[in-house]
């Protein structure tokens, strides 16, 4: 067996038995990243990775029972790292190397995560695509090469399916992780607002957080163990007692909602609709009640209007930010159209668009109150072609991910758990939200639903290359 077809469980296990060495491990992982830089998987490797790695097996050594030490991990580059380039995606900021990490990449190395380098994102993370002016190729599914593997994490999830990485960091601010998890037959969990600490970004951000893209609900879990320790001062952070490694079975059967309306006026894609079904199927048979309910709002006008001011903010204030004037000439046609829009707008369409998305988000809160969980497709479709995003690119985001931003809204853990893979081999996901701050209880259903075979243990040609 290749070393990267153990899961990060595995791997961890193997080195605390001195079975392997970080430094193999790393020089496995370094190897095959390069073979399959065509993935467009990666930013920037870490060019001390080897040495870190040694670090960590004289740490071995001593005995030292670090959660994650040694194991090879990516960070998404919209993650600062010290002394390692963090680029946001954006040419604007291809030389830009921080002195401090963030809070969440503080926590991976404090645990003894060996760092390999920045995983792929689209420029500030503002679209469902990862492609930018970076690197030279975008982050495709390695399941179909000319199609993307959504974004913004689309690098992290392209590693851990290409087997590039056991387990990565990723970020989702409205459906950054699931999607693309969605796109490459994986695991992506959205930990509810406040477990991973966003610091130090500031709080236009609240609708997004760190989480783990992984090929197994128990990596998953082990990942989320590290990163879930609020900041101190974090107004929203919370503690969740025990590990979540440790809850994983599920011990209650579950009312469970479910709908496959886009909301956008699109039909649902047939093989999203099929996704949806075969879990509801899977999980009725688990014992759990699941019924099929209207979907409680839409992607009207005044809800569109707001997520594009709500992004087109955002965009604004990380340029504000982070670019020198005089480099924002090399950012992308989408980030300068947000910034275009955000031109347009008054303090109070900025006040009255959180409005009017909070409005939205608590329409589904209080439409599913009586529920545990709700199942929805996790995209519209199937991975889509490079260049699919050619002209009203908002859009036509909007009308593939438009499943997964009302749950970012609301501040609920979510996670994208793979279906099946279609006729053309294209992986589909479904998508399960939980009740705020119950996010063991979502992990558990997930590795229920995993130990029931509701997916195949499957892999791109690329692993096996």
């Amino acid at each position: 067996m290749s070393l990267h077809e153990l899961t990060a469980a595995q791997q961890l296990k193997a080195l605390r038995a001195k079975e392997i060495s970080s430094r193999e491990l790393t020089g496995h992982y370094l190897e095959r990243i390069e073979r399959h830089a065509d993935l467009g998987a990666f930013v920037t490797i870490n060019e001390i990775a080897l040495d870190d790695a040694a670090r960590a097996d004289e740490r071995l050594a001593r005995g030292d029972q670090a959660a994650l030490l040694g194991l090879p991990l990516g960070i998404k580059d919209l993650a600062a790292t010290a002394g390692l380039r963090t680029t946001f995606g954006s040419a604007a900021l291809a030389e830009f190397v921080p002195q401090e990490d963030s809070w969440t990449v503080g926590l991976l190395r404090q645990a003894g995560a060996v760092l390999l380098g920045k995983t792929n994102t689209s420029e500030f993370g503002a679209s469902c695509y990862t492609e930018n002016d970076v690197t030279p190729k975008p982050a495709v599914t390695p399941y179909a090469s000319t199609r993307y593997s959504s974004g913004s994490s689309g690098g992290a999830a392209t590693a851990v399916a290409a087997g590039l990485l056991p387990v990565a960091h990723a970020s989702d601010g409205a459906g950054s992780i699931r999607t693309p998890a969605a796109t490459c037959h994986l695991v992506g969990m959205k930990p509810s607002r406040g477990l991973v600490s966003p610091a130090p970004a500031a709080s236009f951000l609240l609708a997004s957080t760190e989480g783990p893209m992984a090929r197994t609900v128990e990596d998953a879990a082990l990942l989320l163990d590290v990163m879930a320790s609020p900041a101190p001062g974090d107004l929203y952070g919370w503690r969740h007692e025990g590990s979540f490694t440790s809850t994983l079975t599920l011990r209650r059967p579950l009312r469970i909602a479910m709908w496959t309306d886009t909301g956008t006026g699109e039909d649902a894609d047939p093989q999203a609709e099929l996704a949806v079904r075969r879990t509801a199927e899977v999980l009725t048979g688990l014992g759990h009640d699941v019924r099929e309910i209207p979907l409680p709002a839409r992607w009207d006008g005044p809800v569109s209007r707001a997520i594009l001011a709500w992004f087109a903010y955002q965009v604004n204030a990380v340029t504000q930010m982070l670019v020198p004037l005089d480099r924002t000439r090399l950012l992308r046609p989408y980030s300068r159209h947000l910034l275009a829009v955000n031109e347009t707008l008054s303090a109070n369409d900025i006040v009255m668009a959180q409005a009017v998305l909070a409005r939205y988000a608590s329409t589904f809160l209080a439409a599913v109150d009586d529920y545990d969980v709700v199942l929805t497709p996790t995209t519209n479709g199937p991975p889509v072609p490079i260049g699919y995003y050619e002209g009203d690119e908002a859009d036509l985001m909007l009308k593939w991910s438009c499943h997964t931003p009302w749950a970012n809204l609301a501040g609920v853990p979510a996670i994208s758990l793979p279906s099946h893979v279609d006729a053309d081999g294209l992986p589909h996901g479904v998508h399960l939200v939980g009740r705020n701050r119950r996010d063991s209880e979502l992990l558990a259903l997930a590795a229920q639903l995993e130990s029931a075979a509701l997916w195949d243990e499957l892999h791109p040609p690329s692993w096996h290359e």
